[in-house]
């Protein structure tokens, strides 16, 4: 029997008007992987997440969570699916602990499990000082923990993360490092963009260049140089196209 892959895109295509914001991706995300993509801005590295966890619909391909189109799936699916897009979401009128037992809810936590599971959350982020205060007074650094912890509680098995390192102090970006590579581990699929080429060399199994919405390369973990590589794949890619 063929294992289902947990997260793969086929050819997707995201045009804007006259812009391929993403332009025929093709991506693999296997259990206890984590993959990293790692691009300019405005590369396509969020629209490429979004469609993968159908917030945005392709213009052309597939986008495949379990083996299941998500432009149909189910919440028996998303249930097994933590993400986080961009900026993390929060009721700013409820309480640090009143979010996290929102989040536990809506990804089918039994009711049993809830306080439980948000006060494990609670401790493993660091936010127990925070737990009863309004989510709208958080600090931009408190608030990515909220909305980390959020991706968290329902223990997911497979992770999409954007920048998930935003607005947190060099400590928490050790923390979130740390909280990758546990999660594969655990046998969840990780995709991961961020800006922290170093970072991510420590914790990738795998790291795919993404340029003018397309995949143009791999970069090596190991490799000595990640930046010159990024930088010299981008500047080999736009000088063959004439691109200015």
């Amino acid at each position: 029997m063929t294992e289902t892959v947990p997260i793969e895109a086929r050819s997707l295509v995201r045009v804007y008007g006259e812009e391929r914001a993403v332009d025929g991706v093709d991506l693999q995300v296997n259990a206890r992987e984590i993959h990293a993509i790692v691009g300019l801005n405005g590369a396509g590295k969020t629209t490429l997440m979004r469609m993968l966890l159908g917030m945005v619909r392709p213009t052309a391909g597939t986008a495949l969570i379990d083996g299941h189109d998500v432009t149909a799936d189910g919440s028996d699916v998303w249930k097994r699916v933590g993400c986080l897009v961009e900026t993390p979401f929060a009721y700013p009128e409820l309480t640090v602990r009143e979010n996290l037992r929102a989040a536990a809810l809506l990804h089918g936590v039994e009711r049993s499990r809830i306080d439980a599971e948000v006060a494990k959350a609670i401790d493993e982020f660091e936010i127990g000082h925070w737990a009863d205060r309004r989510s709208r007074v958080l600090s931009l650094g408190n608030k990515q923990r909220l909305g980390l912890a959020s991706s968290l509680v329902h223990h997911p098995s497979i992770l999409v993360l954007d920048e998930p390192a935003n607005a947190l102090d060099p400590a928490g970006v050790v923390f979130i490092r740390d909280l990758m590579r546990t999660s594969a581990e655990q046998g969840t699929a990780v995709l991961v963009s961020s800006h922290h080429l170093d970072q991510l060399a420590r914790v990738a199994s795998r790291i795919s260049l993404l340029h003018r919405g397309r995949i143009i390369g791999t970069l090596d973990p190991g490799g000595h140089d990640l930046e010159e590589e990024f930088f010299g794949q981008v500047y080999r890619y736009d000088r063959e196209r004439g691109a200015a």
